[in-house]
């Protein structure tokens, strides 16, 4: 089995919340290639796709304001530290809402805006993704579940944000961070040195799927 396929099995095994059941239904992304495209509308009612973005490094955040490892973030601050660097190193970030109505996490445009504003986040956007279909087509499981891409579109980085699955902020302060060092490593045109991780956190219930 060559790396990328060896990378790619271990993110579709390990990518989930600790004693959650990764959904056999769902193949993840591989790192070393293209990011699954996209296109979906963020809360201030603008589409936005992957294709725009190409030339720009870019950042995929689930997010589910609710979730108590989320909070762990928001409430530390260290969520909106990365989206600030993020933005002045020219990174696009873009956070994606993928919890259907009635589940936890969801959001209506304006509550997602009024979120940004009172977490004083700097996410370029808010993606709202209710039917579920970039979380699938990404294999998100948890949020937040973060994702790194390259200038070419290729996937990079997939994982945790960090190494301290616990909902507790004073964690913050001594983790290793995965997203700082992948975004760094692509703007400076290396390799990411850990392209996969185990993310954690809470469980992403997406919409069923239409046929």
């Amino acid at each position: 089995m060559d790396r990328r396929s060896f990378l790619a099995g271990a993110a579709a095994a390990t990518a989930v919340a600790a004693g959650l059941p990764a959904r056999a239904t769902v193949a993840a992304p591989a790192i070393g290639s293209a990011a699954p495209e996209f296109q979906g509308v963020t809360a201030e009612g603008r589409t936005v796709s992957l294709s725009q973005l190409r030339g720009k490094v870019v950042v995929l955040e689930w997010t589910n304001h609710d979730c108590p490892f989320v909070r762990k973030h928001y409430n530390s601050d260290n969520m909106q530290a990365l989206q600030r660097e993020a933005k002045e190193r020219g990174v696009v970030w873009l956070t994606v809402v993928s919890s259907p109505p009635g589940e936890q996490g969801h959001v209506t445009p304006a509550q997602a805006l009024d979120l940004s504003r009172s977490r004083k986040a700097e996410p370029a956007h808010v993606v709202l993704d209710p039917k579920g279909t970039i979380g699938r087509s990404y294999g998100a499981q948890v949020t937040p579940h973060m994702y790194v891409i390259d200038a070419g579109g290729v996937l990079r980085y997939m994982g945790a944000i960090d190494d301290k699955p616990s909902a507790n902020p004073e964690t913050v302060k001594t983790a290793s961070n995965y997203v700082r060092p992948a975004i760094a490593a692509l703007l400076e045109g290396k390799p990411v040195a850990t392209p996969v991780t185990r993310a954690y956190g809470c469980s992403i219930k997406l919409a069923p799927q239409t046929t």
